[in-house]
């Protein structure tokens, strides 16, 4: 359970991460959903009030202007600190249903990232540019054809392999149901370029992607800063996985 102070931010924390993880135990929830909000739900409680405490020893009655302060705090970082007031104003909410608490209060606690119009799309360029740094048969160039023709989330293309492979109007198709919570089952014919770019590979393993140590990447994040690095090699800055 919790040997946090009763009726403290920090009980609550653990109340609802015990439940959060029993419901991806059930699959009603994304592991990934658990892994993020357990990270930010730790700094909120490890950020310090003005007399030096940590906000996880305060009363989870604690006003808005209390999560607020904990908001501002954070401007230099606006995307992390919106998501941060996301994950306690979803644990209010369970708190709220659960009888933990009669208000939440981060209610109308509003955003402060100002978007900059998202990732930046891939040029034609770009993609000659890639392909010449990392020829077909790294595994670079196969990273980028997957995404190029199957249009997989990271969080897809770390685990997409030949299990998910199947022969349909003589012909060899991709079909997978994504991890994103709602997402419909997907099925697509493996294209030429794709099947090339699969067959050149020296690793084969589970997944079509695999790390350096000819392992599957164990999470999107870690996959993310590898394709990155190898945009960086090619001369592309600021390009990623979703652009």
């Amino acid at each position: 359970e919790t040997t946090a102070v009763r009726q403290s931010i920090q009980w609550l924390t653990d109340k609802y991460l015990l439940h959060l993880n029993k419901m991806v135990d059930a699959g009603q929830a994304s592991p990934l959903t658990l892994r993020q909000r357990k990270s930010l739900l730790k700094r909120l409680c490890k950020h310090k009030t003005d007399n030096g405490d940590e906000y996880g020893e305060m009363s989870l009655k604690a006003p808005t202007t209390a999560f607020v302060k904990v908001r501002d705090a954070r401007a230099a970082t606006p995307a992390e600190a919106d998501n941060m007031m996301k994950a306690a104003r979803a644990m209010y909410t369970w708190a709220c249903d659960s009888g933990h608490t009669a208000e939440n209060p981060l209610i109308g606690v509003k955003k402060i990232h100002r978007s900059k119009g998202g990732a930046t799309p891939w040029t034609a360029e770009d993609l000659r540019k890639f392909k010449k740094r990392h020829p077909i048969g790294s595994m670079a160039h196969l990273a980028l054809t997957l995404h190029m023709f199957t249009a997989a989330r990271s969080n897809d293309a770390i685990w997409l392999g030949r299990k998910q492979e199947f022969d349909s109007h003589e012909s060899r198709w991709l079909g997978w149901q994504p991890r994103k919570r709602g997402a419909a089952y997907v099925e697509i014919p493996l294209v030429p370029p794709l099947r090339e770019a699969i067959a050149a590979v020296a690793r084969i393993g589970d997944a079509y992607i695999l790390s350096e140590h000819g392992r599957p990447f164990k999470n999107a994040d870690t996959y993310r800063n590898w394709l990155r690095k190898r945009c960086d090699e090619a001369g592309l800055v600021g390009r990623s996985s979703h652009g």
